[in-house]
């Protein structure tokens, strides 16, 4: 069963996916152990490892060599944030043929210009292309594909761009008429209430996914009761998250003088030799060496 089928069964199963963003295989391996549906190759994670800005600065290689790694510690199917496809549409056939091999079971191409800047900075320039020409892209996504089931999610960020309920509508439509499996609506409205209409007001047949990272009170009940959106997916929480706990760690030690405090509020080292398969490097060393 291909990767791309066993997301949209999942999808069909549960009626949402929960999908985790990742930056690395260690922060994959750990969102498929708390029970996610899906890994999110997310571009602001990964840039942010870098400790470099989300505007288009990490390239396809960079990012495809980190999906590899993910793919290669963990079964969950990845979503990759591919931003807004490397290039054109010549480019999008590249990239698409790339991810696919790499393991991913889906892409999310968004139809800002390149080079992008992430879509919840404040006052961010946030330049949409023309629809035709993002049509054009998700055209290419889809003839690109090898696998039918592999699937092309087109990122609409209207909403961001402060464009209105109207022109996010007349986009989606164009995308979903030019082939996308699902639409990513996005939005930085502290509350839910632009999404929730958007969603409502929504008549395609392809699902719908949010990214809920501005709008946290948008609980799964809350997106259930909707009923036509068919995958969340936390956005940029795995590199906060790390980020919370290296500053609050970073800052005891300090103030302590020493580790004597922080290394009982820690994962022990044996923990993460668990992460790293230690127990099957010592049983190939019983086996193999002589």
């Amino acid at each position: 069963m291909s990767k791309g089928t066993r997301l949209r069964d999942r999808m069909t199963e549960t009626g949402l996916a929960h999908v985790m963003a990742a930056h690395s295989p260690l922060s994959a391996r750990l969102a498929e152990e708390a029970g996610f549906d899906g890994l999110w190759a997310s571009g602001f994670e990964f840039s942010a490892l870098h400790a470099l800005a989300d505007v288009s600065l990490i390239s396809m290689t960079q990012h495809l060599d980190m999906l590899r790694a993910m793919a290669d510690r963990v079964e969950l199917p990845i979503v990759a944030d591919i931003d807004t496809g490397f290039g054109n549409a010549v480019n999008v056939v590249h990239a698409v043929r790339q991810y696919e091999r790499a393991g991913a079971a889906a892409v999310v191409i968004e139809d800002k210009s390149f080079p992008k800047v992430t879509s919840l900075l404040a006052g961010g320039r946030q330049d949409l292309l023309r629809i035709e020409e993002f049509q054009g892209k998700v055209a290419a996504a889809c003839a690109s594909r090898r696998d039918p089931e592999f699937i092309v999610i087109a990122r609409c960020e209207a909403l961001i761009a402060g464009l209105g309920q109207d022109e996010a509508l007349r986009r989606a439509a164009a995308y979903e008429e030019a082939g996308a499996d699902m639409i990513l609506i996005h939005s930085k409205e502290k509350t839910p209430d632009e999404v929730e209409s958007f969603v409502r007001a929504w008549k395609g047949k392809v699902p719908v996914v949010i990214v809920p990272t501005a709008y946290p009170e948008m609980t799964a009940e809350r997106i259930r009761a909707l009923g036509k959106i068919r995958m969340v997916i936390y956005g940029n929480h795995a590199i906060r998250a790390a980020v919370t706990a290296m500053q609050a760690t970073f800052a005891a030690i300090l103030k302590d003088g020493g580790i004597h405090n922080v290394h009982k509020q820690i994962v022990p080292v044996e923990e993460i030799f668990r992460l790293q398969d230690m127990d099957r490097v010592k049983e190939a060393e019983k086996r193999f060496l002589r």
